[in-house]
């Protein structure tokens, strides 16, 4: 059984980077595993209007948008934002927690070093930490609603009515570590670095829906957009990393090729600074006392160690060992076999080290062994539907009991079709029903089920071996299963890491006369073959969401990003229907628009069984030493230690908890 993330961050997921790196990192997380309040409806998205200064003498206002924009504290998907302009914390974090003391932490994915300290471009490693503890963005993502931005380095934002353009307001306390002021020019040059191709494509790729950055005046910028989308706008205030136009300055003062800057510390706005480091294994950040925002609303109660250290590990086994002696404070973990076998002992039983399992109200898209269609192997879709009966996620479920099978794109979440379509969903798909499986039009899409009983997976087995017969493929005297022209069923399923292990899919393959071959290689050449889709399956964790982000949608299933090596597409889908539904979403201005386009697509996803789906959890498992203070509020939407690319709302444990004391180590 697969591990089960969190994510992947792809960015998206977050995509603090692009969703691509999300997925890709979650799903090493997996390989390395042994196994694994409903919104109301409302009208367009809500500005919470807040009071704002008249425009300083010599401001370019012909610049900003007028008719309609008003300047906001906060910017909600739908329906007003929880907190208005007098907000004094967020509710999940405690602003009396008291700041002290260090946390210990191990590498939270499968980068075991690192050899630089520039989080954006391709080549090496930058250290886990740098994203979360360093960088900010212009707005920040609140944990206890959907898809809600509160201003960060900008006191303001104004949304212009046709979403044409975001602009963003400074605060004037934002400053660098190093003291300087955090401008509009710093704003662009971030934007136009991070759009180069001096930086790892992920970056560019969540960031095409920008035409252009416009500095209005030393405090304000001005965002164009192509892609005029409520996905663009929380693109940019949430997930756009800011830094400064000296960092990487040369000694004569000249800027290197960002791609050349590799040892020079970021100059960052973060609540930390890096402090001693010991490359490759070990790296320390320190919280800064004149952290710019300590005392902003949305800042209270966050950032409450001293410091924060990670050490790097390169085997998880000898992670787990060293967590047990006190090495670090908290683990998080992905393997069901794992969490059940190896987190348990003295040291859990009087309470020394808590285990608990995290529930996240995340809706989660799909984790599945996806199907390459650029194969010709894949290209039918009963032998896609027979793949599909032959997993028998029942039986592997019932060692652990952890997990749930996946049935949708969006699992947990009110955006997942259930029943028949509704009235709403066939004014959608009946103009594509030409385009369509017949089963589109019935009942949702449900993971074929065995129950662990072995005549339930024959039946499956049978119905399977019917559907591959009528796609052309009979069993030849030597047990193979071959087509016309006398080729074998086979395929290669390409997994990172020192093995790849599905034996118990695979061993109903083989009753079928098909041949699984796993592959496990390094994580370097894995990526490899996924930027260039040169792969028959592998599994991916796609992402969590509070909701459904079109521009996530259209890089995994868009016509367009098919062809785009580098992007998302794995299975190589390329239908009209997907694209116009996809479309209907990211033109949604109400959330009943956004539910009924998200549910018609759901169904045309998993009908068409691009995917053998996997399993799902909304929860995130973790042991930790039981010397912390939590928040009395839990947030919805979390994540217990994130990798590289981390979810927007950040690690709770990380950046809400406290020390109830100081305690030696």
């Amino acid at each position: 059984m697969r591990a089960m993330h969190t994510s992947t961050d792809r960015r998206r997921a977050h995509l603090r980077g692009g969703l691509a790196a999300l997925v890709l990192t979650w799903a090493t997380s997996l390989a390395s595993s042994a196994t694994t309040t409903a919104p109301s409806p409302s009208l367009a998205p809500a500005l919470a209007v807040v009071s704002a200064p008249a425009p300083a003498a010599g401001r370019a206002d012909a610049a900003l948008p007028s008719a309609g924009a008003v300047w906001t504290h906060a910017y909600a998907a739908f329906g007003p934002p929880k907190y208005g302009p007098a907000f004094t914390h967020f509710a999940y974090a405690n602003p009396d927690a008291p700041k002290r003391g260090t946390l210990y932490l191990k590498n939270p994915d499968r980068r075991t070093s690192f050899d630089k300290f520039n989080y954006f471009t391709v080549k090496g490693n930058a250290p886990a930490g740098i994203n979360i503890f360093m960088l900010e963005t212009l707005a920040l993502l609140s944990a206890d609603e959907p898809q809600t931005m509160y201003g960060l380095l900008a006191e303001a934002m104004l949304v212009a009515p046709d979403k044409s353009s975001i602009t963003f307001r400074l605060n004037p306390k934002a400053r660098f570590y190093d003291g300087s002021p955090v401008l509009a020019a710093d704003v662009k040059h971030s934007f136009d670095t991070l759009t180069s191709a001096q930086v790892a494509p992920s970056f560019p790729t969540a960031l095409t829906g920008v035409e252009r950055a416009v500095v209005v005046d030393e405090r304000t910028i001005r965002f164009d957009l192509k892609d005029r989308s409520t996905d663009t706008l929380f693109t940019l205030g949430t997930e756009l990393y800011i830094f400064s136009r000296k960092w990487g300055l040369g000694a004569d003062g000249k800027p290197k090729r960002f791609d050349e800057v590799v040892t020079e510390l970021p100059i960052t706005s973060g609540p930390y600074t890096i402090g001693a480091v010991d490359m490759p294994r070990r790296i320390e950040f320190v919280r800064n006392p004149d952290y710019w925002a300590r005392d902003l609303p949305l800042r209270r109660g966050f950032f409450n160690f001293d410091k924060v250290v990670y050490r790097f590990y390169k085997d998880d086994v000898v992670a787990t060992e060293a967590f047990k002696a006190g090495e670090f404070d908290l683990i998080r973990v992905l393997g069901a076999r794992t969490w059940a076998r190896q987190h348990k002992g003295p040291k859990w039983d009087d309470g020394r080290i808590r285990k608990e399992l995290f529930q996240t109200s995340f809706g989660q898209m799909l984790q599945a062994y996806d199907l390459n269609l650029r194969r010709p192997v894949f290209q039918d879709i009963r032998v896609r539907e027979a793949l599909g009966l032959t997993y028998d996620f029942d039986t592997l479920n019932n060692r652990f009991r952890m997990f749930k099978r996946a049935s949708s794109a969006f699992n947990n979440s009110e955006f997942a079709a259930t029943g028949p379509p509704s009235a709403d969903e066939l004014k959608l798909l009946e103009p594509l029903r030409a385009q369509l499986p017949a089963e589109v039009f019935g009942p949702a899409y449900v993971a074929p089920d065995t129950g662990g009983e072995a005549g339930r997976l024959r039946a499956n087995l049978l119905k399977a071996r019917s559907l591959l017969e009528q796609a052309g493929w009979k069993l030849a005297p030597d047990g193979k299963l071959r087509n016309a022209k006398g080729d074998a069923f086979e395929f290669e399923y390409l997994e990172p890491g020192a093995s790849a292990r599905v034996s118990d899919w695979e061993a109903n393959l083989r009753k079928l006369g098909i041949t699984m071959k796993p592959r496990a290689v390094d994580f370097a050449l894995y990526r490899t073959r996924l930027e260039n889709y040169d792969f028959d399956t592998i599994v991916i964790v796609e992402g969590r969401f509070t909701l459904p982000k079109p521009n996530d949608l259209a890089q995994l299933y868009g016509s367009k990003s098919a062809d785009e090596k580098g992007n998302n597409n794995f299975r190589g889908v390329k239908s009209a229907a997907v694209d116009k539904l996809i479309d209907v979403m990211s033109r949604a201005t109400t959330l009943d628009e956004l539910r009924t386009g998200a549910r018609a697509l759901d169904r045309v996803i998993m009908w068409n069984h691009w995917q053998v789906p996997e399993l799902y959890s909304a929860s995130e498992a973790a042991s930790y030493w039981n010397k912390f203070g939590m928040p009395d509020v839990r947030p919805l939407y979390f994540s217990i230690d994130s990798p590289l690319d981390a979810i927007p709302q950040g690690p709770w444990p990380l950046i809400t908890w406290w020390l109830r004391d100081a305690p030696a180590r």
